[in-house]
C-alpha cells in the first residue's frame, strides 16, 4: 500500500497515525507540508528513522525545494519528482491519503 501524507507534523497527527498503521513493505510519501517531517533535526526525525526499518519513505522533491529544504533531508528518505510519485502510485495496488 502507498500511504500519502500531506499535512505538516507540526499541524496535525496524520503522519503519526499513518506510521502506526503502515505495515512492513508499505511505502509512505510525504507531499506538500508533510515534507517538513523529512528535515534533519525536526520533530518527526526519530519517528521517521524508526519507520525506515519497515517501510519505504519518500518525499516529493519539488515540495522540498519550494520550502527551502534541499540538502536537509533525513538520510534514508528517498526524494522523488512528480514522475516518481506517479510510478509509486502505479506500483501499489492501493493508496491511502492521510488528512
Amino acid at each position: 500500500m502507498l500511504h500519502i501524507v500531506n499535512k505538516s507534523p507540526y499541524e496535525r497527527t496524520a503522519l503519526a497515525s499513518c506510521l502506526a498503521h503502515a505495515t512492513k513493505g508499505s511505502a509512505v510519501i510525504l507531499i506538500e507540508d508533510a515534507v517538513y517531517a523529512a528535515v534533519k533535526g525536526g520533530a518527526a526525525e526519530a519517528e521517521l528513522k524508526l519507520a525506515l526499518g519497515r517501510v519505504e519513505v519518500y518525499a516529493l522533491g519539488p515540495d522540498i525545494e519550494a520550502r527551502g529544504m534541499k540538502g536537509r533531508v533525513i538520510e534514508g528518505v528517498k526524494v522523488v519528482d512528480y514522475g516518481g510519485f506517479v510510478d509509486l502510485a502505479a506500483e501499489h495496488r492501493t493508496n491511502q491519503s492521510w488528512l
